[in-house]
């Protein structure tokens, strides 16, 4: 329920505090004191159409604010959760207007989109009034509200739970017809790109393999070439070149001869030393001749793996892929050709399970449908026993199921269900807000909330001068309603009616304050003793008297 109302800078309002209690509270005030603006300044906070207009004309901006309990296991708490809005026990709805028209919406004081704030304000308080965009003219809401008057919740959540499963069929179904589609239209295509492909038979990670083999015989092939090299200089093929082993054996011959005449340390020294080389020489021959044998490469074998990356890349590129992809570019076109092969089967066993689904759809549907009707037909009637007292003696009210069409099934079954009104005997049947009349719609919607009351999540209603236009037996039997539905939702009512506000456990006056630089809306919430001159004047008029004040005193002491 609200519990308060804070406004600020609002047309004629300064600055205004208002705390609620639950049951029925009444405002009351004459005409033009400013009751309208109070609604408008609320409807801000709902949500409604930022207007420039209403800010007061020496202020920068308008600020109202809203605050309600809730229960931890209210919609609203949920719908905030899903938007990661923590809400506890209390709501606060803000709406900020500029001057400039601009609005901002917050709720506990995180900014939100004022969508986000008219949908959560929606399970939470409701306006209704001859003149206000009424929600129960939507076939939707009053669908809602006929089941939530009298059709099993189990049967409810049953039906949604299978027009969930039949549409996953459906769509599985739907799925396999494509699929089956497809590869009937590439199945050419299909065949040949899988014969080219087992053909090729690529393996995982090839490319790479091919690669790092390619990059060692490359270099095992400098390796080999530059060993070559240095062989043939060091001992060439050629009998007619002389290499350097046969210059040193030559040296050594030319200085044997005479080593052993000379004697000389020079020439012995010189002499080994060309030995020596040439040890060293014999050895280095025999270590790059081991070499050339290990590094000894195939010319075949490397020739063999660039044709091979050849294939693998120019197959990548013909289909788009890079080459490590074309394994698994085999496994999809053999899938879908599998698809191709047993898509008739697969497409018949989808279809039939979709048959099925909704066959299940239909069966909880229709009993759905039943359960609606019967609901209906109570629904009706018991209407139809609030509206002799509220001077709709003559009005007829029916609630109609409509069978829809099977592409608007959904998961409220495959059902419209629409409230009509006729008013007067021999009219046909209408919606309500297009046959009746604005104070005869306002009676109408007081005896659906009585007869509905306790079955929304809405936890506070409001009414706006549903008492127009009507007085004496009839004002007060609205009064007794609007006290019945208080008994288990907080009602706050815009009155015109003694009789009305009579049976408010919460009296407020709205008044005018007239200044010397401009008016003023002020709010006073009532005593007992201020309660009874307000209702006085209402019975009276501009003279209270004391036969208003003991008429005041009696309908106060008669609820």
């Amino acid at each position: 329920m609200i519990t308060a109302l804070s406004i600020r800078d609002v047309v004629l309002i300064d600055r205004l505090d208002l705390g609620f209690d639950g049951g029925l509270a009444a405002f009351t005030g004459e005409t033009g004191a400013g009751k309208s603006i109070l609604l408008d300044a609320l409807g801000l906070a709902l949500g409604a159409r930022a207007d420039a207009g209403l800010i007061r004309t020496e202020a920068a901006q308008a600020v109202v604010t809203a605050s309600f309990a809730v229960a931890a296991d209210h919609p609203a708490q949920r719908l905030l959760e899903d938007h990661g809005i923590e809400a506890g026990d209390e709501i606060l709805l803000r709406r900020i207007v500029a001057r400039d028209g601009r609005s901002r919406a917050l709720i506990n004081d995180q900014p939100v989109g004022v969508a986000l704030l008219r949908r959560v304000a929606d399970l939470l308080i409701e306006i209704q009034g001859q003149h206000a965009q009424i929600g129960l003219s939507d076939p939707a809401t009053q669908r809602a509200m006929l089941d939530d008057y009298g059709v099993d919740r189990a049967l409810r959540d049953t039906v949604a739970s299978l027009h969930g499963s039949w549409q996953a069929a459906e769509a599985a179904r739907t799925d396999a017809e494509i699929a089956l589609t497809e590869a009937l239209r590439d199945e050419d295509f299909l065949r040949h790109a899988v014969d080219e492909l087992a053909a090729l038979a690529p393996r995982e990670g090839e490319e790479d393999e091919l690669a790092a083999a390619r990059q060692l015989m490359q270099g095992a092939e400098r390796r080999a070439e530059a060993i070559g090299t240095a062989l043939g200089e060091l001992a060439p093929r050629e009998r007619r070149s002389n290499g350097p082993g046969a210059m040193l054996r030559s040296a050594a011959r030319a200085l044997g001869r005479i080593a052993a005449a000379e004697q000389g340390m020079v020439i012995g020294q010189a002499l080994t030393a060309i030995e020596r080389a040439e040890e060293a020489l014999a050895e280095a021959e025999t270590l790059l001749s081991r070499a050339a044998h290990e590094v000894e490469g195939d010319p075949r074998g490397l020739e063999a793996i660039e044709e091979r990356l050849f294939a693998l890349r120019a197959m990548a590129r013909k289909h788009g892929v890079v080459p490590a992809e074309l394994p698994a570019l085999l496994e999809r076109f053999i899938a879908r050709l599998a698809t191709l092969d047993a898509g008739t089967a697969s497409l018949q066993r989808c279809a039939a399970a979709a048959a099925a689904a909704r066959g299940e759809y239909v069966v909880a549907a229709t009993a759905l449908s039943a359960a609606r009707d019967r609901a209906a037909a109570r629904l009706a009637r018991a209407v139809g026993q609030e509206l002799p007292p509220l001077k709709l003696d003559r009005a007829k009210f029916s609630v109609e199921r409509i069978g829809l069409p099977e592409a608007q099934w959904g998961v409220r079954g495959a059902d419209a269900v629409r409230f009509l009104i006729a008013t007067n005997p021999g009219d046909a049947p209408g919606a309500l807000d297009r046959v009746a009349s604005g104070g005869e719609l306002s009676r109408l919607l007081l005896a659906l909330n009585v007869v509905l009351a306790g079955e929304s999540p809405v936890g506070t209603l409001i009414f706006d001068e549903v008492d127009s236009g009507i007085g004496g037996a009839t004002a007060a039997a609205v009064g007794e309603r609007l006290a019945r539905i208080a008994q288990t939702t907080q009602v706050l009512v815009v009155t015109h009616s003694p009789q009305v506000a009579a049976r408010a456990a919460t009296h407020f006056q709205v008044a005018k304050s007239v200044g010397r630089s401009r008016a003023q809306t002020l709010v006073h919430r009532l005593d007992a003793a201020a309660r009874r001159e307000e209702i006085a004047r209402m019975l009276a008029g501009e003279m209270v008297t004391d036969a208003a004040r003991e008429a005041a005193a009696s309908l106060l002491g008669g609820t």
